[in-house]
């Protein structure tokens, strides 16, 4: 089971990293060009929000039966307990919760180039979240690209 959590929370990932983009491209093309908010650039700014929430949901999964998180007294000095334990997770919730304000957000927001403003801050103060976040092959050892 873990190893089935740990590829799809790992192919999710780029999955995820991708849709963010795009609703971040279509909100800073929106925002600067003073376009209409569309049903297409809500649905990209969704899309991105469902795709992280089953990141989310995946990552709990892997949260309470990794052998990488450690509760155990003395734990946290090692640096790839301390990381997958506290910080991945504590930071990557913050993110998770940025990226849904902004969307809520925008919803509520009555002008286009408000909804824009919204999506394009929000997403992408998440998206700096969630790059320093993850675990990348130069960061934590033993992390992997897939």
């Amino acid at each position: 089971m873990y190893n089935i959590l740990l590829h799809l929370h790992s192919v999710n990932r780029w999955i995820v990293l991708i849709l963010i983009v795009l609703a971040l491209y279509k909100a800073f093309s929106g925002w600067f060009g003073k376009k209409e908010f569309t049903a297409s650039d809500k649905k990209s700014a969704l899309f991105a929000l469902i795709f992280t929430h089953i990141q989310l949901i995946l990552g709990l999964g892997l949260y309470f039966i990794s052998p990488l998180v450690s509760f155990e007294e003395g734990a946290i000095k090692s640096e790839v307990f301390r990381f997958y334990t506290i910080e991945h997770f504590s930071m990557m919730i913050i993110a998770i919760v940025l990226i849904t304000l902004g969307f809520s957000l925008s919803k509520r927001a009555p002008e286009s180039i408000t909804k824009f403003k919204r999506v394009a801050v929000f997403y992408l103060i998440g998206l700096l979240i969630m790059l320093s976040s993850i675990p990348w092959p130069f960061r934590i050892p033993g992390a992997g690209w897939f």
